[in-house]
């Protein structure tokens, strides 16, 4: 016969016990600190890192060609829209492709361009992430999930890329734009209202972790 004691030690240890954390996890950017440094190739296979656009405000955009969410904001011309401001006004904006080989979204070099001018992309460059070594670094978890950086490199905004956590088109009309309002806040030389949003769409399609 069990010891009531033995069972109720055991149990209260167990909740006492810190989680497991996944091997592939990563700790959380911070808001208000440094963001994650990184390097990445894009799709001409170029090596681009986040330290060399010290200076200038950087927004990080996770994409997934296949996803509905993704394909709500490219389909109506929205994504491409903000981009387009953006840079116009001397943001540089990264879309970053987290998709594993042979998972939804995957994309080599040659296909990321071929995307990029299918979609009418207005961003300064499309970075290949196979192995979800930046996603992780950001913990990105959702496409679109969205990022800002301001010009010391700072990270002022993590979250969805609106307030409508829908696929439907319609949802557009009225929608919040939380990166607009943000790169506006930044612009301005304020604190970002809304710092932190809930992301909303697929989840971004990594592969085991290396």
């Amino acid at each position: 016969m069990f010891d009531r004691r033995v069972l109720i030690l055991a149990a209260t240890a167990a909740l006492a016990a810190p989680l497991a954390t996944p091997a592939f996890a990563a700790t959380a950017p911070v808001l208000g600190q440094a963001a994650p440094a990184f390097t990445a190739v894009d799709a001409s296979g170029k090596a681009r890192s986040l330290a060399e656009f010290r200076g200038r405000t950087v927004v990080l955009e996770w994409t997934n060609n296949g996803c509905p969410y993704v394909q709500k904001h490219y389909n109506s011309g929205n994504m491409q829209g903000l981009q387009k401001e953006a840079t116009a006004d001397g943001v540089v904006w990264l879309t970053v492709i987290s998709s594993a080989p042979g998972f939804q979204g995957y994309l080599d070099g040659a296909g990321a361009k071929a995307w990029k001018a299918k979609a009418g992309a207005h961003s300064t460059d499309v970075l290949l992430d196979p192995k979800g070594v930046v996603g992780r670094a950001y913990d990105a978890k959702t496409t679109p999930h969205m990022y800002v950086i301001d010009k010391a490199g700072k990270l002022v905004y993590m979250g969805g890329i609106d307030d409508k956590a829908s696929a439907d088109p319609s949802s557009l009309k009225g929608a919040t734009n939380y990166v607009t309002a943000a790169l506006a806040d930044v612009k301005a030389g304020r604190a970002v209202a809304q710092a932190a949003t809930r992301p909303y769409g697929c989840s971004v399609k990594y592969g085991s972790a290396d």
